[in-house]
């Protein structure tokens, strides 16, 4: 490592915090990478879900919650859990009545 001076310093700082930069976007894809093929079985599924195994072997035979099949064993990927978690986000009432609002406006321009 060499010996910088006063003045190099805010070059060599702009410089390190790009490299950390990068290195935390790479980090973050690898883990993105990691986590959409991590395969739960039905106990760590319930578990990430906050679910009793009981409960999900009910939204599994209701169809309600993605999984996979093996035999007789039932397979989960994370990433298709989380998706199905986010699709079940429901809607604040200040957003409702927002799209109520725009719905309104967007009919009496029709009009």
């Amino acid at each position: 490592m060499e010996n910088l001076t006063f003045e190099q310093l805010p070059q060599a700082m702009r410089l390190l915090h790009e490299k950390l930069d990068r290195l935390e976007q790479r980090f973050e894809e690898q883990n993105t990478l990691q986590d959409a093929e991590t395969i739960f079985n039905v106990t760590q599924a319930a578990a990430f879900l906050h679910l009793s195994v009981a409960t999900l072997y009910v939204k599994t035979s209701r169809r309600e919650v993605p999984f996979n099949k093996q035999g007789k064993r039932l397979y989960f990927y994370k990433a298709e859990l989380d998706e199905w978690v986010r699709k079940g986000r429901k809607k604040t009432m200040s957003e409702i009545r927002e799209e109520a609002g725009q719905h309104v406006l967007s009919t009496k321009r029709r009009t």
